[in-house]
């Protein structure tokens, strides 16, 4: 962990001190992500294999509709900071010497400080909302009616010459949203669980985190696309080991960043 820190200074707000780490701190992360899986994985294991069934049961739901596969395949990295809560629960947990509990634990550490995380919460919803409308917008102005009709997608259409303006668009939109997500998310739901702070000086608190940490960040943002990809590659298979990792390297990065107090 580095002993820099900066201490933001916005008006009218408390924001704790950020440390300002290396930019291949995120490899430690993973590796204490992937110790807190090896010591709580009946449970993480059981939440990973839960959304992993869940994502599969979607995709064949939307199967017939190209703009749903995508929104899906691409969305649910808008709403992944909140689906990983219990995961920041058992890594709290068992950084303060306790077993990794189960949902009711996890439960009682978003009552600690339910309105804020329901406001982030919807916040989430709201984005992914917006991308499944810009999807069905993209889809219907560039890839041909017969795609539409049909419902017929598959994940080799991105590579199609034919539908080069569409994979633009698609990737660039989409890289921005989930950016700014990203930006908003990095460490604040995991703060939000943590402390009794508003959702206002969670997301300010990620901003700045960001802000002060911008390689280090970026090579963290890549690490989760890559991996989200791959498990959502695997029909949603991986995702039973990625998420649960993901999820408890995420309470890490946020322990690293944010200073105590």
């Amino acid at each position: 962990m580095s002993t820099l820190s900066v201490k933001p200074r916005v008006s009218g707000m408390a924001i704790p001190a950020i440390r300002q780490v290396e930019v291949a701190r995120s490899l430690a992360w993973l590796r204490l992500g992937w110790g807190d899986f090896r010591r709580s994985w009946p449970v993480s294991l059981s939440y990973g294999v839960l959304f992993s069934a869940l994502g599969w049961s979607l995709m064949a739901w939307a199967r017939d509709s190209a703009h749903l596969t995508m929104t899906l395949i691409s969305g649910f990295a808008l709403v992944a900071p909140f689906l990983a809560i219990g995961f920041y629960a058992i890594s709290s947990r068992l950084e303060h010497g306790l077993d990794a509990g189960g949902p009711l634990q996890a439960l009682t550490s978003l009552r600690r400080n339910a309105a804020s995380i329901g406001l982030f919460a919807l916040m989430l919803a709201f984005m992914l909302s917006a991308w499944e409308r810009v999807s069905a917008l993209l889809v219907g102005l560039f890839l041909r009616n017969d795609l539409i009709v049909s419902g017929y997608f598959s994940l080799l259409l991105l590579f199609d010459a034919d539908h080069l303006g569409f994979v633009i668009a698609y990737l660039a939109l989409g890289a921005i949203l989930a950016g700014l997500v990203f930006a908003l998310a990095a460490v604040s739901l995991p703060m939000m669980m943590d402390r009794p702070v508003d959702v206002v000086t969670a997301v300010v608190t990620s901003l700045c985190t960001v802000w002060h940490n911008p390689l280090p960040m970026l090579v963290w943002a890549a690490i989760i696309t890559v991996l989200t990809l791959a498990g959502a590659m695997t029909a949603f298979i991986g995702l039973a080991v990625l998420f649960p990792l993901l999820g408890h390297a995420t309470w890490h990065a946020y322990r690293d960043l944010v200073a105590s107090g």
